[in-house]
């Protein structure tokens, strides 16, 4: 097969169109061609929109192509050699991205494991979030943070990523292979959308088990037992109450927001340190009028995605900048404790709701913390997500303003025409009485700098929520280039300890540790 890059179809063109563009690159007949592969798919909307394609192509046997083109041969992610043990199991705890994925290598390498998830599958955590949305009942310990998926099964299910890595692939073919839309395979961008995750998800637990693996949800990690500085055992509480599970590898891949398993594991010993982070507000405007801004004429073609964007600016010595963009979608209760308020967005995979959300983050250091503590980014979190549930009146409903009333510091008293989609409800007010300073004037500062680099970003209709504080964990957990804690057998992962950003990042991750689990049986 040989690769061209650069092919171009105006919006609403098809797949003849894009073979006949292959054809004509390469100097052959469109019969010539036995089979065409997808790579890659962007959109420039620089000048006027187009989708720029890069594809593989096959031609029949004899024909040459009369225009150079470069040959196109994969490289394939390689399993690890398969694994024998007469140790017990290991244990993965946390089934978000990382843990999954990082069973999925154990189980395919004959060590399947037995995945430990405090919440529960994805049917019965749907039902607990939609009844939480619906009356403010929230379940402590199965919500939009904790359950089968992670925190990422409810949200636009982005998989960006700025690393080349072969594991990248083969987790995308995964997901593929048990329900994900084949897109994600070649678009620049591509996500998921957490209807489709959920189909996903529930596919890809059949087949953890189809290879032995043992699930268990409602069981959650409470403690460790060590021998000689190596793990020994478990401390697990299900369903039936706590028990004692013998382990001599544990895969830690608990997640940015299970704060009570990370403090009982730092009394216990384990190595953590503060890190940075980020945190901020969801801003949200009309996906029409984004749409306008980024496809000018083109906008509302049916040939064309929801828009998205991406921003960042410096103020002073802070970073402010957009996370986690949700296309047609809505921002979401994410409490995992009573009492406080969090925001996210989510978008299914049609993105064809109302309005466009995205956070809207200010960068926080260690030295902005409460203490020098290591786990006191935490208390941070917990501080201004108590002010912001005080501030909505309760019930978790969230506190919201007008970008307007915002930059004028004035309480907002309803909507413009951007109608607010937060599932629990908003109540207007000032968000200056619940977030604090430093991060209200770089709020302040960057609006007009990043209205200057997507106009309407700032327009005065626009709507702040607050608070948007899990965009990751403010604290790592530290490990040595073997994957492995201090504490030997505790293999730290994904987004909890701090070494991944988003699904796909926390799942290759999860599989890392997984080979450099394996790398540590097979030296016994």
């Amino acid at each position: 097969m040989v690769r061209i890059d650069g092919l171009t179809l105006t919006p609403g063109q098809d797949g003849a169109a894009l073979r006949a563009g292959a054809a004509r690159a390469l100097g052959v007949k469109e019969k010539d061609i036995t089979d065409l592969i997808i790579l890659r798919r962007s959109i420039d909307a620089r000048r006027e929109v187009k989708y720029v394609y890069s594809v593989a192509v096959a031609l029949a046997r004899g024909v040459r192509p009369r225009k150079k083109a470069p040959l196109y041969a994969p490289e394939r992610y390689a399993l690890p050699p398969a694994a024998a043990s007469h140790e017990p199991p290991p244990v993965v705890v946390g089934a978000g991205p990382a843990g999954l994925f990082a069973a999925l290598v154990l189980a395919k390498c004959g060590r399947p494991p037995i995945l430990l998830e405090r919440g529960q599958c994805a049917e019965v955590r749907q039902e607990k979030v939609a009844r939480f949305w619906r009356t403010g009942a929230l379940d402590t310990e199965c919500n939009v943070q904790f359950g089968e998926g992670g925190a990422g099964a409810f949200s636009d299910g982005k998989l960006n990523t700025g690393t080349r890595d072969l594991r990248h692939r083969f987790i995308l073919e995964e997901m593929v292979k048990n329900g994900a839309p084949e897109t994600i395979l070649y678009d620049a961008k591509p996500h998921v959308g957490t209807d489709y995750l959920h189909v996903m998800l529930q596919n890809l637990r059949r087949e953890l088990l189809s290879l032995g693996t043992d699930i268990r949800y409602g069981h959650k990690l409470t403690g460790l037992q060590t021998e000689d500085g190596h793990l020994s055992a478990l401390t697990v509480t299900g369903p039936d109450g706590p028990y004692t599970l013998p382990c001599r590898r544990c895969i830690l891949a608990l997640g940015h927001s299970a704060r009570d398993t990370v403090e009982a594991l730092y009394a216990a010993g384990v190595p953590m340190e503060a890190k940075p982070f980020a945190m901020g507000v969801r801003i949200e405007h009309r996906q029409e009028a984004m749409d306008r801004q980024q496809y000018k004429a083109m906008a509302g073609h049916p040939g064309l995605p929801a828009s998205t964007y991406k921003l960042a600016c410096h103020v002073g010595n802070r970073g402010v900048f957009s996370f986690c963009v949700c296309p047609g979608g809505q921002v979401v209760a994410a409490a995992s404790e009573t009492g406080r308020a969090v925001t996210n967005g989510m978008s299914e995979y049609a993105r064809d709701r109302e309005n466009i959300n995205g956070g809207l983050l200010v960068s926080v250091t260690p030295d902005d913390f409460p203490s020098s503590h290591p786990l006191a980014g935490y208390a941070l979190q917990r501080e201004l997500e108590a002010a912001a549930y005080a501030l909505g009146g309760g019930d978790y409903a969230a506190p919201a303003q007008r970008v307007e009333d915002f930059l004028l510091r004035r309480p907002s008293a309803g909507p413009g025409q951007v109608i607010p989609s937060y599932t629990r409800g908003v109540k207007w007010t000032d968000l200056h009485d619940c977030l604090p300073p430093w991060m209200t004037e770089a709020l302040e500062a960057a609006l007009p700098l990043l209205e200057g680099k997507l106009p309407g970003y700032a327009d005065p209709d626009a709507v702040l929520t607050a608070v948007e504080s899990r965009s990751s964990s403010p604290a790592r957990m530290p490990r040595g280039e073997d994957y492995q804690s201090t504490l030997r057998g505790l293999f730290p992962c994904g987004e909890g300890a701090g070494y991944a950003g988003g699904i796909l990042s926390a799942a290759a991750d999860g599989m890392r540790c997984a080979e450099q689990l394996l790398t540590d049986e097979r030296q016994l």
